[in-house]
């Protein structure tokens, strides 16, 4: 072996670019998957056990080539390449010659174990079985074979020919060789596949559940509503989408069902717990775009509601930082700027206000434990130079002229600013905290390493950071002690932290130490 040959990243076991390819199941993702074997360089097979389906199923992905030629991402000659090595097949038989078959069909495993028994009988013993499941156990599907070695799930996310993210699930009885197999596939259709164990929701659909179930929450407890949630997520959260308008895209009734999966999967785990206020909008048929009414109104010439933004308010002329702000030490820098005089002392990490106000980081406690103390809690920020918005929560007692430096103070940093009820945890760093905890949860439990955990979560639900790089930048001993907080005030054992999350926190202070 030459030095080229042993640093190339060379996808030595993947499935031969000349092998067929069959795709079981010709809806989106069936057509999608299809598409993307096919640019790789695939003979493709599709099958739909409904009549004509196949036949459709390959003129939509032709039809779909035409566009990329027109759009000048796909060469005419590649296009007819391509259009030359697809076909459908009428029978189940006709994909006895495939290296790879990937099922695509219903959520129901009664079906899908019926569908893998008949190809384990039409294929050759080397062909690799792969489901694109999202919801169902690749063991329980494989439980049906007579050699669940080769079977494995490749679970891609949808629109499957522009996301990069594909999910390699090895079942209890699966071959390694099989799941570097399906591995180094994904890797030469040019994805970026990540493996992991077959647990409830995989990767994305198991570390995902807080972000939803969190914001739920939070307008539940009338804490915000919706529309000021989701600006808080994106503009000081740095998420692409907030929790309500994503489940808008998404469907209620799709998320709502993942979640209440992965609650029921895994023995109704307080974590994972549902929302009754989402359960009551698909039960009212409110389902998102596609009926034109979810959390928000989606017809034609609706107006979409605003979030809650603080009028303008004057800024204190002086602060007193008292201690290390932790991750809101980059405020100091920016009052600075802004011209504000910034007095240091010592303390344990908050702002003081000239009105005897203080400002603090979430962490998990709210507002009216403080009573006098005028406890006025800010929220936490991906980047708070960049960030556009800052929610902030006080109480009943809260003066008013505290909350009003404490919003002028943030609007002379250029900051939009949301006052919100007074929540444990707030928004972001609640939201954060919990990501981080079920994240790391996943990776004391082999689902997945942190590395594979954080692209999944970056590349699938286009995290604006992997959970587990957040945990490093957060720091692990503030997410449980915000997460021991909440666990105080909702002692269900839904914000109990992961002993590895406390782990990890004492290590960090032992590390400052």
């Amino acid at each position: 072996m030459t030095d080229t040959e042993a640093t190339t990243p060379a996808a030595h076991s993947a499935v031969p670019r000349g092998s067929t390819v069959a795709v079981v199941g010709t809806g989106t993702m069936g057509q999608g998957i299809a598409q993307v074997a096919l640019v790789a360089g695939h003979p493709v097979l599709l099958y739909d056990a409904a009549p004509g389906r196949a036949e459709a199923a390959a003129t939509a992905v032709l039809d779909r080539l035409d566009r990329l030629v027109a759009k000048g991402r796909l060469a005419q000659d590649e296009r007819d390449s391509a259009a030359s090595r697809l076909r459908p097949a009428a029978v189940l038989d006709e994909l006895a010659d495939a290296a790879l078959v990937v099922e695509a069909i219903v959520e129901r495993l009664d079906v899908k174990q019926e569908l893998f028994a008949a190809l384990e009988k039409t294929v050759a013993e080397d062909c690799l079985l792969a489901t694109n499941t999202s919801s169902l156990s690749v063991t329980a599907i494989a439980g049906a074979l007579r050699h669940p070695g080769r079977f494995v799930g490749m679970h891609f996310f949808n629109p499957a020919p522009l996301l990069p993210l594909v999910e390699i699930v090895s079942g209890f009885a699966t071959d390694e060789a099989a799941a570097t197999r399906a591995y180094d596939t994904a890797d030469a259709w040019g994805k970026t596949p990540v493996r992991c164990a077959d647990t409830p929701g995989f990767i994305v659909n198991r570390v995902a559940r807080p972000f939803y179930a969190e914001a739920f929450r939070v307008h539940e407890e009338r804490g915000a509503d919706p529309a000021t949630i989701d600006a808080v997520l994106r503009e000081c959260g740095g998420f692409r989408m907030g929790a309500f308008e994503l489940t808008d895209l998404i469907g209620q009734d799709v998320n709502e069902a993942v979640t209440r999966s992965v609650w029921e999967s895994f023995f109704q785990d307080p974590k994972f717990t549902p929302s009754l206020a989402q359960r009551r909008l698909v039960e009212s048929g409110r389902l998102g775009r596609k009926t034109g009414h979810g959390w928000f109104p989606h017809g034609e010439g609706d107006e979409r509601p605003g979030p809650h933004t603080a009028p303008p308010a004057d800024p204190p002329a002086h602060v007193t930082v008292r201690g290390d702000l932790g991750p809101a030490e980059p405020l100091v820098e920016l009052i600075e700027q802004a011209g504000i005089e910034v007095r240091r002392r010592t303390g344990d990490g908050w702002i003081d206000l000239p009105s005897d106000g203080r400002l603090c980081l979430a962490d998990g406690e709210t507002s009216a434990e403080y009573g006098d103390d005028q406890i006025i809690y800010f929220d936490l920020a991906l980047d708070y130079a960049s960030a556009r918005r800052v929610a902030l929560s006080t109480c009943d007692t809260t003066a008013p002229e505290a909350l009003s430096e404490a919003v002028g103070l943030f609007q002379a940093l250029g900051k939009q600013v949301s006052v919100i009820g007074d929540v444990p945890g707030m928004i972001v760093a609640r939201t954060v905290a919990m990501l981080v905890d079920v994240a790391v949860d996943a990776v004391d439990r082999g689902v997945a390493t942190a590395e594979d955990v954080d692209t999944a979560m970056r590349l699938g639900v286009n995290y604006p950071l992997g959970p587990l790089a957040w945990g490093e930048k957060v720091g692990y001993a503030r997410v449980a002690g915000l997460l021991k907080e909440m666990h105080k005030r909702y002692p269900t054992g839904r914000y109990a932290p992961a002993l590895g999350t406390v782990r990890r926190g004492y290590a960090e202070d032992a590390r400052i130490d």
